[in-house]
Parts: structure tokens; sequence; C-alpha cells
């Protein structure tokens, strides 16, 4: 999972988002479309008239309004004369596309700001004189839309020889114990008298810091925090545009993965069993985040001194490297695994911009979990052709329909948790009912 766990407009749901971005270029139908898809034709002629009745356009409705607006969309259920779906999905692709120029820039802006920061920890703090820069996040797996406005930074301490106990049931988060205590070991200031590492100390130490870099920089402003979010969240004003940047802190455990993920990671069917067993010999990350009330206490340990573990990097690798075959999108055939996730991310935007009830809720990370299963069940590339766009974003969203009718989603690294966890089964139901529309009418939110 990626570090944060908060839903996002446009990010993989990490938490310390700003606020929802804009839709990129949503035009609303014209009237003068509508009234051609539901007209119905007129003739004097009665036999003709007979006939035209017979094959009058149906209408489509929902089986509940789910805006808070309670209008209904509208639209044939079925494609007509020249009509190409895979043509209107791919502008709406194609407007979805991040320029380049915007992209340089606020890369540019990014980076210097990183630098800083991390320079400034590397002198001013013992424990992260060796911290790294781990990338994540949908703008370094290139699946941003719409607009270079939200970057995320994991920054990594490294960390041996520590007993990791499950803090949660679910096996998502971890008591971060040292095996053997030294006062002279950079963490020790964080730790606690059995050993356990204190998060909670550790985040707030590391916001210090961040904030005397944010304090001699004009441009940029800390946002508060957020209960509960591993991110330190800097907004930057940059020609104009405001940009979003999430510093994640997180340990970089260097240790077998934790028997909870045994069952998890099925990709032996698409990308091999030999990238599996290589994915899971690397590190792995545990970023401090909990849920619930921060002072509840388990065996000693409160939740705010829990973390969270994190596989961002398979992700990222796994995404990068996504075919069934090495030739896969590198002078093979294409496929449109990437491109679907794209415009489920978007549609979920939609959702939020449109006040769907309960899509709130709802972050990219789930539409990045759907894609990791359907690939997983459908490794053909041959099952994802870039061709058949159209056909592949209308089976992902009916895997997504299904999780959220079930009211579950497992990690895709660790199965028994549930990323739906929480969610109200009746807005489950209905947000499936207002997606199962939007596909059988066109994608009248997105087009």
């Amino acid at each position: 999972m990626s570090a944060r766990g908060r839903p996002r407009t446009a990010r993989d749901d990490h938490p310390g988002a700003s606020g929802a971005k804009s839709p990129c270029g949503t035009r609303k139908k014209s009237a003068q479309r509508n009234e051609d898809q539901i007209g119905v034709k007129k003739t004097t002629d009665a036999k003709v008239e007979s006939h035209s009745k017979s094959q009058e356009s149906q209408v489509v409705r929902p089986k509940k309004s789910l805006k808070n607006s309670s209008v209904e969309t509208q639209a044939p259920k079925s494609a007509k004369g020249s009509d190409n779906p895979n043509k209107e999905l791919l502008a709406v692709l194609e407007k979805l596309k991040v320029k380049k120029s915007q992209r340089s820039e606020s890369a540019k802006c990014v980076n210097e700001i990183r630098i800083k920061i991390t320079e400034h920890l590397k002198r001013q703090t013992d424990w992260s004189k060796d911290i790294c820069v781990l990338k994540t996040g949908s703008y370094y797996e290139n699946l941003k839309i719409c607009e270079p406005d939200e970057f995320d930074v994991m920054l990594t301490v490294r960390l041996d020889r520590v007993n990791l106990q499950p803090y949660s049931e679910d096996g998502a988060y971890y008591s971060v114990e040292m095996k053997r205590r030294n006062p002279k070991h950079p963490l020790d200031k964080f730790v606690n008298d059995d050993g356990t590492i204190r998060a909670s100390e550790m985040l707030k130490d590391f916001r210090e810091k961040i904030k005397e870099v944010v304090d001699s920089l004009s441009n940029v402003t800390l946002e508060r925090k957020k209960k509960g979010c591993p991110a330190v969240t800097l907004l930057v004003k940059e020609n104009g545009k405001k940009i979003s940047i999430d510093f994640v802190l997180s340990l970089a455990v260097h240790t077998s993965w934790p028997s909870f993920t045994q069952d998890g990671f099925n990709i032996e069917n698409w990308l091999s069993k030999k990238v599996r067993m290589e994915q899971r010999q690397k590190n792995f990350y545990l970023v401090p985040k909990y849920e619930g009330k921060g002072t509840a206490e388990q065996d000693g340990i409160m939740a705010k001194d829990a973390w969270r573990i994190s596989f961002s990097h398979v992700e990222k690798y796994i995404l990068k490297n996504h075919g069934n075959r090495k030739t896969c999108c590198e002078g093979g055939q294409k496929c449109c695994r990437k491109q679907c996730l794209k415009l489920l991310k978007y549609l979920l935007q939609r959702l939020k911009e449109e006040k769907v009830d309960a899509a709130d809720k709802l972050c990219s990370y789930h539409a990045k979990t759907t894609l990791l299963h359907a690939c997983a069940t459908r490794v053909k590339d041959s099952e994802w052709a870039d061709g058949d766009l159209s056909h592949c974003f209308q089976q992902l969203l009916m895997d997504f329909e299904g999780y959220l009718r079930a009211c579950k989603l497992p990690n895709f690294f660790i199965p028994s948790q549930n990323l739906f966890n929480g969610f109200n089964e009746k807005k489950c139901n209905l947000l499936a009912d207002y997606i199962e529309n939007q596909r059988n009418n066109r994608f009248p939110l997105l087009c």
C-alpha cells in the first residue's frame, strides 16, 4: 500500500492531501445531444409510425438518485450508429494528459524543496543523517492525471534487527521493537523502556525540522497536521499555481515480509514466480500511521505509536514492468492497463466533485488495488489489448462494482486487510448502482 491512507482526489490514497481538485476539462453534454439520443422520430404514416415506436430509444435511469441534488443520469444504454466507445474514452484520456512543460516546471520546484529539506534533516538530526529519498505515488508511476500539482516523497531511515508485532488483526499495522537497546543508537531518543519505537515522537521531530525549512521559504506554507496522517504536507505557490507536496517519514525494514503477506501478492501467473520471489526479498517500509483513537492502548502501546506497512516501491516496480511478456508496451503490442487505471481514477474524482453520497471515502489507492487484482486474474497481455480499451475498462468497472457490493476490497499484499473496512454497506451498494449506471450509459460524467 502506498504510504498514506486518507481518501484523495488524484493521489494514491496518501493522507495529507489538499482539497479536491477541479475537473480537468469536464464538459456537460449539450442539450441537443441529449435530445437526439432520446427523441422519437415523427411520421404521418401509421405503419411507419408503429415501426418507429417499436424502435424508440430506451432511457436507462439509476435505481435511485445518488447525487445530493437528486438529478438522475439519462442516456441510451447501447451504442448507436457510428459511435465509437474506444474513441470516446481515448478523447477523455487525451484531456487527462499532463503537459510536459508543466510537468518539468513542477518537478523542478519540488526537487529544489526536497533537497533543502533532506540536507537540513541530515545536518540537524543524528537519526536522519543517512536518510534516503524514495519517490512514490502516481507522478513517479506515470499515472498522474490532469495537473502535476500533487507529489509524494517518502524519506526513509534504515532499520535492522527489529521485532515486529501485529498491532491489528488484519496484519496492516505493527509495533516496532529494537532487538538490542543501545543508548548510542540514533533512534534511542524515540524508544520506550520496552524497546518499542514511538512513532508519534519520531513524526513530531520530523515535522518540526521540516517546519524550520518552511519558515525560510516565502512561497511555501505548512498545512495543519491531520489525525492519523503520516505525511507532512507543504503547499507551494509557484507561478500562479499551487503544488502540494507530502513528505512521509518511513522506516526501511530489512527483514522477511510479515506472515500476513504469505497469501497475497499473487503475481506468479502474471509476472512469474521469479519476480514474486525477487520482490519479496526486498525490504518493506513502515509509516507512522494509525486508525481510530490515538490514545487507545494495546499491550501497553498506544495506537499513535503504531506503524503501517507499505509496499509502494513494489507497486511502482510492477506497474512499470506490468506485461505478461517483457515486450509489452516496449516495442511489442501495447496494452491498456494504465489507461484503464487512469480512467477509473478520474471517474472516482468526478464522483467526488459531483458530491455523490459516500464517494468521499473512495481514493485512488482503491482504484490501483482493483487494477492489481484484475491484472493478477486476467494475466495475458492480449486480455488488455490497446484496441479493446472500452471492453477492458468495462471489465475493470465490473470488478470494482463487485468489491463495492461485497463491501470488501482485499489489500493486494495483505489479503486479510479489507480496504473498505468501516464503509457503510448500504452506501457501498448505492455507489455500485451509480457506477453501473455510468458504465451502461457511456460515462456521462467522463465525456
